[in-house]
């Protein structure tokens, strides 16, 4: 265990690099190829993921560690607005939510779906989310 986590802290910023730039190619796919039309909160956590890709470059080139703090705060927030949007979609939360997206894309419609439960939100959520224990691991283990 203390290996792996070794392991994990030692490559964080290289696979927060392969996280963020996947989840940017599967935005791009989503919207360009298979063309669905992406809605606000869509465009809020393509905001917070598109420069991640930058920042975990950076610090890539230039072995920063302190990356961390930089994106610790944009991958949580991304991670919030995911679960939300995926709330709204799963839940009765779409009835009794005082956020509106315009009309031609809603926030709670489906437009991709994989084994009932697995959509866009919650593909974010799960980049953000790793994106933000990684980059835990990485201060954690900066402080020892």
């Amino acid at each position: 265990m203390k290996n792996n986590y070794r392991l994990l802290s030692k490559y964080a910023i290289h696979i927060a690099f392969s996280i963020a730039w996947l989840s940017t190619l599967g935005s791009l796919y989503f919207s360009q190829i298979l063309k669905l039309v992406p809605c606000e909160l869509c465009w809020f956590q393509r905001i917070l993921m598109y420069p991640l890709v930058i920042l975990f470059t950076v610090a890539l080139v230039r072995k920063d560690k302190n990356v961390a703090y930089y994106a610790l705060p944009m991958s949580t927030i991304g991670a919030g607005i995911a679960t939300y949007q995926y709330l709204l979609q799963m839940t009765p939360l779409k009835e009794t939510t005082p956020f509106q997206c315009n009309l031609s894309t809603p926030c709670s419609e489906i437009q991709f779906s994989l084994l009932g439960f697995i959509t866009i939100p919650f593909l974010s959520f799960a980049a953000f989310a790793t994106i933000s224990i990684l980059m835990i691991i990485l201060i954690k283990s900066k402080v020892k």
